[in-house]
């Protein structure tokens, strides 16, 4: 079984980190409408270049080095999924639509006798 340890505490550097990053994106936006009228590639290389900042800030930090970790797991563990082949999934989608098919014709028979039942015989409403 495996053991997880909760770590909640942040040092003050990563904190600085972290507010560092979201400053630079808030920046980054800011510099995007406030250099409208410097035309565009001003506009667009300003906000580039602070996006990149701010993701630079943010995966120097604990909580950056975390998320690049749980990305590398999460690849892991999509190379270990056992794919099906080509026929067994074309088999699949063919059982799903049958399936589906024969729902839907169970699901407008059981509607269309309960309409009869219910507004031609019991309530007498004829169309």
């Amino acid at each position: 079984m495996a053991s997880t340890q909760i770590e909640t505490v942040n040092t003050g550097a990563d904190k600085l980190k972290l507010g560092a990053a979201v400053a630079l994106l808030l920046a980054a936006l800011a510099a995007f409408y406030l250099l409208g009228k410097q035309g565009q590639v001003v506009q667009w290389g300003a906000l580039i270049v602070g996006l990149a900042l701010a993701a630079g800030a943010f995966f120097s930090s604990e909580s950056g080095r975390q998320l690049i970790a749980f990305g590398r797991d999460a690849w892991r563990e999509v190379k270990k999924v056992v794919w099906p082949a080509r026929k067994e999934a074309i088999q699949i989608t063919a059982y799903v639509f049958g399936f589906v098919l024969i729902m839907a014709v169970f699901l407008w028979l059981t509607d269309k006798t309960l309409e009869w039942l219910f507004y031609d015989l019991i309530l007498g409403w004829k169309k």
